[in-house]
């Protein structure tokens, strides 16, 4: 029978970053409750930060939904305005990348849920990086990088 679970009771075993102290942190609602396929995160972006690096996945579906706050997205090359109550779904292995950026004035939250797969590699194209899921591997093009993150505030 599975638990009821509360957005406010999330553990900090299951939030990145749980005091904010960065510019971005995460729940991740859908491992606290147990989800096995799908993912189900809240984003929480601070005025002035990105929420991740500009990417694409092969294999990961993904939808979003502006809980709170405004900002805008960067998808496929164009910058586009999002405010509360905004979403849209980004299909797998099309090479639609994403970013969202937080230009207002308040936190940005978002809805972020998808299913995961762990042969999924994501492409980072302003950096020509190529992240392979199931290897842990990070390669630019032809050869393998150490150090490198996906935290664009770093």
């Amino acid at each position: 029978m599975p638990e009821i679970k509360n957005l406010d009771a999330v553990p900090d075993e299951f939030t990145d970053d749980p005091q904010f102290i960065t510019k971005m942190k995460t729940k991740y609602l859908g491992a606290f409750a147990g989800s096995e396929r799908i993912y189900v995160n809240i984003d929480y972006v601070k005025p002035g930060a990105m929420s991740v690096k500009y990417h694409s996945h092969s294999l990961q579906e993904e939808f979003f939904l502006i809980l709170a706050g405004s900002g805008s997205v960067r998808i496929q090359g164009e910058i586009l305005p999002v405010n509360q109550g905004d979403f849209f779904a980004k299909p797998a292995g099309k090479g639609i990348a994403h970013q969202f950026i937080n230009d207002g004035n308040e936190v940005l939250e978002i809805l972020d849920c998808g299913v995961s797969d762990k042969n999924d590699i994501i492409e980072y194209p302003d950096q020509d990086i190529l992240f392979v899921k199931n290897q842990s591997a990070v390669f630019k093009r032809t050869s393998a990088i150490k150090g490198w993150s996906t935290d664009p505030n770093t």
